[in-house]
């Protein structure tokens, strides 16, 4: 009796237990429609990142989850024509909604997968993350990538007077510091080496581009110490059946601007088939005293992929083409000395031992209110980048590793600088840079409530100049490889982020008479996010990261009007060591949309050209007519600010700001470090009316004193620009049309960009208007 008594007790606990299990799970379900015209859309993919779970909506747009443990989760959408989307959730024992509204591709997308490889909301990262969608992508219609992001926070344009070579500056770092990739993977190209280098992005073909603000060594190495930019191209993961595309046409009157883009999908089972084509040109842009001459860039390319995508398995395989072409303004008036003639009062200045002095401040003065000669040649730089990618992998096993994928990259990249005389082509200087690049990185399986993933990367790199600018005598190798983790322990209401980095770089040059180096060094990283409130996060991150000295901090000597310097490479150049700290704050709720950050970063042996004066006479040495810099080593430290805030007044007017500040310093002595984009807001409406949506902004910048710039910089006066975006969209069945229009610079004010190289002889464009139109079909 005792005995079936204790196993009536033992199942009767046993069914309890089994029912609270049962009821710890939940059932989530919802519906998703379009923001336009409040249709239900069917097809729609939907992800539990946190579960590795996901579904699609039905014919009714509705979707629905079964067996959910109680928690906390974030929601990610994704369809064709159609803005990512994530939302957060809190699931109980019983059924949860969360129902979606979808609006056409945005203007700032709410999705990243650069910040840790894997898709979340932009207000739920560590880090500091702008997304740009493809409609402000194609509002801002440049074939520089640079460009497009200019005017978003923490993030400048460095360019060398023309479009073509734009590339961004991120809260002041550039160069060598910034990462420009291509789907995750760095594109091979060398406009981290030079002013005048432009990266060969094709905007018009891209979803989303997503930089991230701040050290991102963990996944991506030390060239990421100051930041990330990575332009999405496609962000499927799954076929789907029929055709999807794109069709996109701009235009532009302050340059001439003209291109068209578009692209097509084809699925069926499990195969996808995908093509893209874009060509955009640019002519002479216009400033308020007159046209820029040979500022001019073309664009000319194309990929194609296809994709096998099995359940639990996965390939993808594409090749990229990329031409383009673009002027380097006024690059003769240096090569000739003319500038140098022209800032000496006349004075020959192409002699051996010229008497003349790179007298910047003098250079600044004769140009303020006119444009300096157009030269008897031109300089253009005409690039070529061929790319072929393989990508598979797995995912959703029931393991401790229950995903991983595998990237292998090859990119042959040239440029040849042109020199054009009398309307006959000959090639100054050839660059040649391949890249193999290599990554395996695996996803873990969560375990209580730790999660995570690490893995591997590592490139060979070639890289050879030849002609009138080899800055290298002989071809350089470099071989890089590293092994990182990155975990994160999620709790309630507060997260702990936390990982490493180990990376080695081989400098393996050709010729004897350089010396070969080798640097291993270590990048570490801690994160806590607390959630204060529904949607309300504080964010608090210290990150110590490792940086070796690039190829051409080492090895560069001659002279090179990409910097306006003759650079002096420094062999015996060590390691840098960024210690930074950032806090952040932000809030996505219905009306109110802030993500803001404060950072400081202190940097040991922080490298940069410093001008010489070896002979003692209290002025830089001159040699081809250019200032001497030699690449030198000092600590630094550079610190600010930067936020954007949207707030919904009502269902038609809201208001929108965004602004950044920072500070850039040597610690001993005490100088500003260059190229330092001066503070910065921008303040607009935003106005909505159905299908209508209009931007109006105001631009205000600050200057740039005399107490506050570089040895071999002039001061730049503030300066205040007013603006005009807009948008129309209207959908049909399974199609949506969106126009975009804007207006820049509509006061024609004469200003100068501080981050510009030739800012001083060269300010930036007037008064111009812009239109596009693209089609989506899905």
């Amino acid at each position: 009796m005792s005995t079936l008594l204790k196993t009536a007790q033992i199942f009767v606990f046993v069914l309890i237990s089994f029912g609270a299990v049962i009821a710890q799970q939940g059932t989530l379900t919802g519906t998703i429609k379009s923001q336009l015209n409040g249709e239900l859309i069917p097809g729609v993919s939907v992800e539990i990142k946190k579960l590795n779970l996901s579904t699609e909506t039905n014919e009714n747009g509705k979707y629905e989850f079964t067996g959910i443990p109680d928690g906390t989760y974030t929601i990610v959408t994704h369809t064709d024509g159609f803005a990512d989307k994530a939302q957060t959730v809190t699931v109980t024992s019983g059924a949860a909604t969360l129902d979606f509204e979808l609006s056409l591709k945005s203007i700032n997308a709410e999705v990243t997968i650069s910040a840790t490889g894997e898709e979340q909301s932009v207000y739920e990262s560590f880090s500091s993350v702008n997304s740009v969608g493809s409609t402000r992508i194609a509002e801002k219609a440049s074939t520089s990538v640079g460009e497009v992001l200019e005017n978003e926070a923490g993030v400048s344009v460095r360019s060398f007077g023309g479009g073509g070579s734009g590339r961004p500056s991120i809260r002041g770092f550039e160069g060598d510091r910034v990462l420009i990739l291509q789907d995750g993977v760095r594109n091979g190209s060398i406009g981290a080496g030079s002013g005048d280098h432009g990266e060969p992005v094709a905007t018009t073909n891209l979803e989303r581009l997503e930089v991230i603000k701040g050290p991102a060594t963990l996944l991506y190495g030390s060239n990421a110490i100051g930041g990330v930019v990575n332009a999405v191209t496609d962000d499927e993961d799954r076929a789907h059946e029929g055709v999807r595309g794109y069709f996109t046409a701009l235009g532009g009157s302050v340059n001439r601007q003209a291109g068209i883009a578009g692209g097509l999908e084809y699925g069926f089972g499990k195969n996808l088939f995908e093509l893209n084509l874009n060509s955009t040109r640019e002519g002479d842009f216009h400033t308020p005293l007159g046209q820029i001459p040979n500022s001019a860039s073309a664009a000319h390319g194309g990929s194609g992929s296809y994709g096998y995508f099995a359940d639990k398995a996965f390939f993808r395989t594409t090749l990229t083409l990329d031409r383009r072409r673009y002027g380097i303004p006024y690059a003769p008036l240096y090569e000739s000395r003319e500038l140098l003639s022209i800032i000496n009062g006349g004075i020959d200045c192409t002699g051996d031992a010229p008497p003349c002095q790179y007298n910047i401040n003098e250079l600044k003065r004769i140009f303020s209110n006119q444009l300096p000669p157009v030269p008897d040649e031109q300089v253009d730089i005409k690039m070529r980048r061929n790319n072929y990618r393989f990508v598979g992998g797995f995912r959703d096993l029931k393991s401790p590793v229950e995903s991983g994928t595998f990237t292998v990259d090859f990119t042959d990249y040239r440029h040849q600088e042109i020199e054009t005389a009398n309307g006959t082509d000959s090639v100054a200087t050839t660059f040649d840079n391949d890249v193999f690049s290599y990554r395996g990185i695996f996803g873990q399986s969560k375990y209580n409530k730790l999660s995570g993933q690490f893995g591997f990367e590592g490139y060979r790199r070639s890289y050879l100049t030849q002609g009138a600018e080899q800055l290298i005598d002989g071809r350089v190798r470099q071989n890089n490889f590293s092994v990182f983790a990155l975990e994160e322990i999620s709790f309630e209401r507060v997260a702990i982020q936390f990982g490493g980095r180990l990376e080695t770089n081989r400098y393996r040059p050709t010729n004897p008479a350089l010396n070969q180096r080798d640097f291993t060094g270590f990048s570490g990283a801690i994160g806590a996010r607390f959630e204060a409130w529904k949607g309300g996060s504080f964010v608090a991150n210290f990150a110590s990261s490792y940086r070796p000295p690039a190829l051409e901090e080492l090895y560069n000597n001659g002279p090179h009007v990409g910097t306006v310097t003759f650079e002096v490479g420094n062999e015996n150049l060590t390691r840098e060591r960024s210690n930074g700290i950032e806090f952040s704050f932000r809030q996505n709720s219905s009306r109110v949309r802030f993500n803001g950050s404060v950072f400081y970063n202190d940097i040991s042996n922080f490298m940069y050209l410093a001008p010489l004066d070896q002979n003692g006479d209290g002025q830089i040495d001159i040699e081809d007519g250019l200032p001497i810099a030699e690449y030198l080593q000092n600590d630094s430290r550079f610190y600010g600010a930067d936020a954007t805030l949207d707030v919904d007044i009502n269902q038609y007017v809201g208001v929108f700001f965004v602004g950044d500040i920072v500070k850039a310093k040597l610690k001993n002595p005490d100088v500003s470090l260059p190229r330092i984009t001066p503070a910065r807001g921008r303040f607009g409406l935003d106005l909505k009316f159905k299908s209508v949506n209009l931007r109006p902004e105001i631009l205000l910048v600050g200057k740039r004193g005399a107490g506050d710039i570089f040895t071999i910089e002039t001061p730049t006066a503030g300066y205040g620009v007013f603006n005009i975006n807009g948008s129309y969209a209207f959908t049909v069945k399974n199609a949506a049309h969106i126009i975009t229009f804007g207006g820049q610079n509509l006061g024609n004010k004469l200003y100068r960009n501080h981050v510009n190289f030739l800012k001083d002889i060269a300010p930036e464009r007037g008064r111009g208007f812009k239109v596009s139109y693209t089609l989506r079909f899905f």
